[in-house]
């Protein structure tokens, strides 16, 4: 069986982040590999923290009409709904493990999926959640 891997943002906005040449190569690479996309696992979360990330923080944004085709095409990969209980189970780990409600719910969401490997430069490159493994594509 496949590793199961989720995604965090940054990933996906590095595909469209033409100021960052080395990490747009990286997460293209990475997003290339036929195997992690058979695998993906994104959740609503990361979409739309993507759609606001690409048409209002980057140096030069996309039109929203790019930005939503954009969406439009990641969520056909397995997608986790963020709902009451994965909130508060995020809530939970965040006050135990200190890390912010935004990073505890990409942790809960990936977890929730069953997936073990999660691609995030926002975690200590090596860091183990549970069953959890997070590797920091852009180190």
């Amino acid at each position: 069986m496949k590793e199961r891997v989720f995604l965090d943002t940054n990933v996906l906005v590095y595909l469209f982040d033409s100021d960052s040449p080395v990490k747009q190569q990286r997460a293209r690479a990475l997003l290339a590999i036929q195997e992690l996309k058979a695998q993906m696992i994104l959740s609503t979360q990361v979409l739309q923290e993507f759609y606001v990330s690409v048409t209002r923080k980057l140096a030069s944004p996309l039109d929203p009409d790019t930005a939503l085709k954009a969406v439009q095409d990641l969520a056909v990969f397995p997608i986790v709904q963020v709902d009451t209980p994965l909130i508060l189970l995020a809530i939970q780990r965040s006050r135990k493990t200190k890390v912010s409600f935004w990073d505890a719910l990409i942790l809960e969401a990936a977890l929730v999926a069953g997936t073990t490997l999660l691609y995030s430069e926002d975690f200590q490159d090596g860091a183990v959640f549970g069953k959890l493994r997070i590797r920091n594509p852009f180190k």
